[in-house]
């Protein structure tokens, strides 16, 4: 029986070639990523949490409701109603949750940028490769002597390499159109 360990002799090699790729996509992304980028990126994931969450409402409650039984129960009031110090506690906390989230925000936009790129670039050659292998359909079977030889006008224009300028021009043409439909 395989253990978890062991690597699977069923899965192609060239799948470990693209795992390690894209680990070493993430590494290089996590090492430019400075010691403040960091720092932030770990206190966002610790305030980001349902924890994190109910600690602050049960801290407020506590809060509110020691400075009001305080005084009752011969205590001096760290905060009278309107609890203007912890309005205060409760503005730097969402200051520093909308930065942290803010910070970690544009580093993850930037790796969905490189992603994006990086899915253009690989679709953009596996559109030319397609092209190329259609094109070699098409010869092998025009010079196969058995094989009827048609004039097939769809794999003849598959066979053709997309001009990608001419796409990028349509997508702004539509882009522009759909923004004037709008105004």
């Amino acid at each position: 029986m395989e253990t978890p360990n062991e690597p699977k002799e069923t899965l192609p090699s060239a799948l470990h070639e693209h795992v390690g790729t894209v680990s070493d996509f993430y590494a290089r992304h996590e090492e430019k990523a400075t010691a403040g980028q960091r720092l932030f990126e770990n206190i966002s994931l610790i305030l980001g949490t349902p924890a994190y969450v109910g600690a602050n409402l049960v801290g407020a409650v506590l809060w509110m409701g020691w400075n009001l039984v305080a005084p009752g129960l011969g205590f001096d009031q760290w905060d009278e109603p309107p609890f203007f110090w912890l309005q205060g506690f409760i503005a730097l906390n969402a200051f520093v949750i909308s930065t942290a989230v803010l910070i970690r925000q544009n580093r993850m936009s930037s790796l969905a940028n490189q992603h994006a790129h990086l899915d253009l670039q690989v679709n953009l050659l596996a559109e030319e490769k397609s092209s190329k292998i259609i094109g070699m359909l098409e010869e092998l079977r025009r010079d196969l002597p058995n094989v009827r030889n048609k004039v097939d006008h769809e794999a003849e224009e598959l066979s053709r390499p997309t001009d990608t300028e001419a796409v990028l021009s349509i997508i702004e043409e539509s882009g522009a159109q759909l923004n004037c439909e709008r105004k």
